[in-house]
C-alpha cells in the first residue's frame, strides 16, 4: 500500500481510477466502483491536450515494403510445441504459457530451452522457484544439458536484465512471472502492479533484441491466469498447459496466437524421464476388449483442428435409493443429463430408478457436444444389455427433440476412424438425400446417416427391448463380433 501522507506545504496525492474515474486519497489495488484490479492510479498527470507531438524516429513506410525476413520462424525442436506455436517461434515474440501446479511447466520448457541451444543458440534459462542446483538436478535426469544453456537463480528484474546483456539469448525462460519483482513498482512480487510492470518490461526488451521470450504463469483456483488481464494483451502468444495430475497425458492449447492458429493443440505424456511428445495420441483414449462388452461406444471429438477418439463407458444399474445416482467422469455433467433425459423421453429407455454411471477411458476429457450421440448409445447399450461392434463411431449432437445436430470437421473426424481400423460410423444425416441413402461408404468407412437419436439407436437394435442376456448385435452392412 502506498503512502498517502503529505509533507507541510505539498498537495496531498490523489488516485483514481482509469477505467470508470473514481478517485480515492490514497492507492488501493482494486476500483470500489467498478471493481476492476490495478487500474488505480496517481492522478494530476499531464493532461493529453498538453502532450506535444515529437519527430518520429523512423519513417512510416508501406506495408509492402516491409521486409518479413526479421520474422523467419524458428523450430523449437518440440514438434507438438511448434505446432500450437505455428511452426515455431517469432524472434521477439513474447510467449505467456500457464498451467495448474505441478502439471509440468518447468519440466517442458527445460527440455525446449535444452533443445534450443543443443542446436547452437544462446538460450537463457531463469528461475525464480527454485534453486540453481535443483534445475541442474531436474536436467540430468531428462537429458537436458547443453553447453550454450545458462542458468539463473534470480528474483530482482533489474539483475535478469543484466543477464540478458551479459549473455544476448536468442531465448529466454522465465520461471516464473509472479517470482520476479523490482523496487520501481509498488507492491510486493506476484502483485498486480508489480506482474504488469514486469512483463511490460520484458516485452519491451524482446521487441528490442529480436529475442524470442517463454514466461510460466501461475493460475487460480478456478483455472484463469493470475495476475491483471491486461498480462494477456500484453504478449503475443497465451498458451494453457492442461492435464490431469492422476493422468500422464499433458495438452497445450493456444488461446491467443498472434502469428499462428488459436485452435491448435499439442499432447504430450509425463513419464519417469520428463515428458515426451504424443504424435498420435487416440490409442491412450480408447481400450482393447477380448470380446464385445455392453455399454461402451467410441466418438471422435476435435480439440482444436486435431481429432482424438476417445471411449465412452457407461454402466447402469437398480438403484435402492429413492433418487438414483448420476456419476460422471471425464464428460460434461449438463449435456450427459439432457442426454439421459432424451433417452428415457423419446427412446422410452427407462433410468428413472437406475443408477447412472458413465466415464471415459485413459482421463480423457470430453466436452465436444458432438459425443453426445456416443453417450446416448453406450447408456443405452448398458440399460438393455446389448453389445455392439467395437468397430464401430457415433458422432453427433443431441437436440431436446431428440433430433441429431451436424457437427464441424465430420470428414475428418471419419478419415481419422477409419485411419485407425473403424469399419462402420453412425452420423447425423447432413440432408434428405443422405437419410435416404442409409449407407454410404466415406473414407473408406460404411457411413450410417440418422435424422434423430432414435433413429440411430434403430439402426443398432437399441429401443423398445427390455433387458436381456447379452448378445452381439450384427451391424447392417457389417460384420458383428461375438
Amino acid at each position: 500500500m502506498a503512502k498517502t501522507s503529505a509533507r507541510p506545504g505539498q498537495t496531498r496525492p490523489s488516485y483514481a481510477c482509469t477505467e470508470c474515474g473514481w478517485s480515492t486519497v490514497r492507492w488501493v489495488g482494486r476500483c470500489g466502483e467498478c471493481q476492476t484490479w490495478g487500474s488505480v492510479a496517481e492522478a494530476g498527470g499531464p493532461k493529453l491536450s498538453q502532450i506535444k507531438s515529437s519527430v518520429p524516429v523512423s519513417k512510416a513506410v508501406p506495408i509492402s515494403e516491409v521486409s518479413a525476413d526479421a520474422a523467419n520462424r524458428t523450430l523449437t525442436g518440440v514438434g507438438e510445441l511448434d505446432r500450437v506455436l505455428g511452426d515455431g517461434l517469432v524472434p521477439g515474440a513474447v510467449v505467456l504459457l500457464a498451467g495448474e501446479p505441478g502439471v509440468g511447466k518447468s519440466t517442458l520448457l527445460l527440455e525446449v530451452a535444452a533443445r534450443w541451444a543443443k542446436n547452437g543458440r544462446p538460450t537463457l534459462y531463469v528461475t525464480g522457484e527454485e534453486s540453481a542446483a535443483q534445475v541442474r538436478l531436474r536436467a540430468g535426469r531428462t537429458n537436458g544439458l547443453a553447453d550454450r544453456l545458462y542458468l539463473a537463480a534470480e528474483t530482482d528484474l533489474g539483475t535478469v536484465l543484466g543477464h540478458i546483456e551479459e549473455v544476448a539469448p536468442t531465448l529466454l525462460v522465465l520461471d516464473s512471472v509472479q517470482t520476479i519483482g523490482t523496487a520501481e513498482a509498488d507492491g510486493s512480487p506476484g502483485g498486480v502492479t508489480q506482474v504488469r510492470e514486469v512483463t511490460a518490461a520484458l516485452v519491451r526488451v524482446a521487441k528490442r533484441r529480436g529475442m524470442a521470450v517463454i514466461i510460466v504463469g501461475h493460475v487460480t483456483k478456478d483455472g484463469s491466469i493470475a495476475g491483471p488481464r491486461l498480462l494477456e494483451h500484453l504478449v503475443d502468444v497465451v498458451l494453457a498447459f492442461e492435464g490431469d495430475r492422476h493422468s500422464g497425458f499433458r495438452m497445450v492449447r493456444a488461446t491467443k496466437n498472434r502469428f499462428g492458429p488459436a485452435d491448435e493443440v499439442g499432447c504430450f505424456e509425463m513419464g519417469e524421464n520428463g515428458i515426451v511428445e504424443v504424435a498420435d495420441p487416440s490409442g491412450l483414449f480408447t481400450s482393447e476388449h477380448s470380446e464385445p462388452v455392453p455399454g461402451t461406444c467410441i466418438t471422435v471429438s476435435m480439440e482444436g483442428r486435431r481429432p482424438l477418439l476417445a471411449e465412452l463407458q457407461a454402466l447402469v444399474a437398480p438403484s435402492a435409493l429413492q433418487s438414483p445416482r448420476r456419476t460422471m467422469h471425464g464428460v460434461d455433467p449438463g449435456r450427459l443429463a439432457m442426454v439421459l433425459a432424451v433417452l428415457e423421453r423419446r427412446a422410452k429407455v427407462r433410468l428413472y430408478n437406475r443408477d447412472v454411471y458413465v466415464s471415459t477411458v485413459g482421463g480423457a476429457k470430453v466436452s465436444d457436444p458432438s459425443a453426445d450421440l456416443a453417450a446416448a448409445v453406450a447408456v443405452a447399450s448398458a440399460a438393455l444389455n446389448r453389445r455392439l461392434t467395437q468397430r464401430l463411431v457415433a458422432i453427433g449432437e443431441v437436440g431436446l427433440a431428440g433430433e441429431l445436430r451436424r457437427v464441424p470437421g465430420t470428414d475428418r473426424r471419419l478419415a481419422e476412424a477409419a485411419r485407425l481400423g473403424f469399419t462402420d460410423a453412425i452420423v447425423p444425416a447432413e440432408s434428405k438425400q443422405a437419410a435416404n441413402r442409409l449407407t454410404t461408404l466415406r473414407h473408406g468407412i460404411r457411413v450410417h446417416a440418422a435424422f434423430t437419436m432414435v433413429q440411430a439407436l434403430s439402426i443398432l437394435d437399441l429401443t423398445g427391448r427390455p433387458e436381456q442376456h447379452a448378445e452381439t448385435i450384427p451391424f447392417p452392412g457389417g460384420t458383428g463380433q461375438g
